[in-house]
């Protein structure tokens, strides 16, 4: 029997924070049913809770593992297990299979889901791939009756599981290519399968049974659009009108979605980034409305250099801050320049004539600095059940209907009266975005129900996901995904792909990988998300042919294992 407290660890210049160090302990301990006295876990996203109470390893497959890296110096627990048994083979104990050790009774739930920490405990950081290939995970057990269990109980099996699905079985049919449709039919027939698994084998039967959805309206790569207005919104913010240089018309956006930009003239090779599309959705044209940063050479040379005739090259429009359908309330929530996604979202229900509830609540510094003010005003009053409410930081003395003077703070949201079962849509500033979710959990909405976008002059690889507290990598929360190994070289972490990330990047995000990425188009070849340059090198592989040059494809759903120097 192993247990061990989480600590923090010293890792490649990170600090992890984890429960994988246990050590054996003698005499009985009391086992619950979250829990062993003593014993605790780091990380509760990936590991712990009722489905992964304790975890059991074999001491036969120790044995496996010194052979297969040459060691003599491993020692009980060094797998993270809190069991360490003699016999219970991968490939014979079942899902739901039930035991009897000491007083304590358990059920096997799920394969161990195997993630860098184990790795790392053993400094080999191929293992939580190894694991899977060569079918020695380990397992999870429920517990169904809490009593003590002491080293050297006899393990009594009490009932065999349904289905005969090995853990062995299990764990190749989520992570191996080649998924048997019986086995699967099967695992979902399972009652013990912690919900996690069925979640991820019900998905994959879903896949199976569906024909490829056909791809979204757009175009493959940039193409050149011409600038047709631009408009002075503020001081600060321009927006810039663009159609189709070949005069054919443009794919409608979904209301909240971006357009990437690749600007030319703006730096050598030319600069790529991407803006919030603030025009009414199935527009003519397309509207972008850009702050000037003082510290943004884009920004900078569109302030200053565009004007009608000018040329560009965009992609097609993406993203997936998007208004979806409903019939419940609409709270539009943003600050600064923040405001463009939903101003696109206010245009669809106005366009809609919706009878939602919609509230609308905008922090600027002041009437002066408040881009779109009139447009806002001008859509609300056309909905039968509009809400408008303005915050103005700075005491300017503006005033006008909907009006308040300081920051939105909890007490103030809460006293607008707010509807609990609205859907939120925040963007602005992390700082702003963090406090205000926290204010509307606090005045009574659904934290479940708030989508965010994030927005502001950022030190970030990717739009949108940094500006967050340091944390070492680690799997994304939830179950495993089911396809392809993704391995973060640097980072020292393998997980398999799930279509729930939009793309690898998006994964890295899930597991905090840092991401600062160059290569040499600077964007995507097949998304052509932009990979801004940053103080770590990601020396791209040559995935697929692209004519002259390597290229970095990451939004692809990969096809087969990459391996990532992240």
């Amino acid at each position: 029997m192993n247990v061990g407290m989480p600590k923090d660890v010293s890792w490649q210049g990170k600090t992890v924070h984890t429960g994988v160090w246990k050590h054996a302990v003698t005499g009985p301990r009391m086992v619950r049913r979250l829990n062993i006295d003593g014993d605790g876990q780091g990380d509760l996203r990936g590991h712990g809770g009722e489905q992964r109470a304790v975890l059991v390893y074999q001491i036969q497959s120790y044995d496996h593992w010194q052979r297969h890296f040459g060691r003599t110096d491993f020692e009980y627990g060094q797998f993270g297990e809190n069991f360490t048994v003699d016999g219970l083979p991968d490939d014979e104990v079942c899902i739901g299979d039930r035991y009897r050790i000491g007083e304590a009774e358990f059920e096997v739930t799920q394969p161990r889901v195997t993630c860098y920490r184990v790795g790392l405990r053993l400094g080999e950081p191929e293992l939580p791939a190894l694991l899977v290939s060569h079918r020695r995970p380990g397992f999870y057990l429920r517990v169904l009756t809490e009593g003590r269990v002491a080293a050297g109980d006899d393990i009594v099996r009490t009932r065999t599981g349904p289905e005969a699905l090995s853990v062995a079985d299990i764990d190749a049919l989520l992570y191996l290519p080649g998924h048997d449709p019986d086995k699967l039919r099967k695992a979902l027939a399972i009652p013990a399968l912690s919900p996690g698994w069925r979640q991820s084998f019900r998905e994959m039967a879903d896949a199976a049974g569906r024909t490829a959805a056909p791809s979204p309206e757009g175009w493959p790569g940039f193409r050149p659009v011409r600038v047709t207005r631009v408009v002075r919104e503020t001081p600060s913010v321009l927006s810039v009108h663009l159609e189709a240089a070949d005069g054919s018309a443009l794919p409608a956006a979904l209301p909240g979605q971006y357009l990437t930009l690749r600007v030319a003239g703006a730096g050598d090779p030319p600069p790529v980034r991407s803006y919030s599309l603030s025009s009414p959705p199935g527009a003519a044209a397309y509207r972008l409305s850009v702050k000037r940063e003082e510290a943004g050479l884009v920004s900078r040379y569109l302030h200053a250099t565009l004007k009608a005739g000018s040329r560009l090259e965009a992609a097609a429009p993406r993203g997936d801050f998007v208004l979806t359908p409903g019939a419940g309330p609409v709270l539009l929530l943003s600050a600064g320049i923040g405001v463009t996604p939903v101003m696109a979202m206010l245009h669809r229900l106005a366009a809609e004539r919706t009878a939602r509830p919609v509230w609308w609540i905008h922090v600027a510094r002041s009437g002066k600095e408040h881009p779109f003010a009139r447009e806002a005003h001008t859509l609300l009053t056309s909905l039968p059940h509009a809400h408008e409410h303005v915050f103005y930081t700075a005491d300017t003395g503006d005033a006008g209907h909907g009006v308040h003077h300081g920051r939105p703070t909890a007490e103030a949201l809460a006293a607008l009266g707010l509807p609990a079962d609205a859907t939120t849509y925040l963007c602005g500033p992390a700082s702003f975005m963090a406090a205000m979710r926290e204010a509307l959990v606090r005045a009574g909405l659904s934290g479940e129900r708030v989508h965010t976008e994030l927005f502001g002059a950022l030190g970030p690889v990717n739009p949108g996901v940094t500006g967050r507290p340091a944390v070492p990598p680690h799997p994304p929360a939830g179950e495993p995904g089911t396809g392809p190994l993704i391995t973060f070289a640097r980072s020292g972490l393998s997980v398999r792909w799930s279509p729930r990330h939009g793309s690898v990047l998006d994964l890295a995000d899930a597991c905090d990988v840092p991401t600062r990425w160059s290569c040499r188009t600077g964007v995507c070849h097949t998304c052509v998300t932009p990979l801004l340059a940053g103080d770590v090198d990601y020396s791209p592989v040559p995935l697929e042919p692209a004519g002259s040059g390597e290229v970095l494809i990451c939004c692809a759903r990969p096809r087969e294992d990459l391996v990532l120097d992240l």
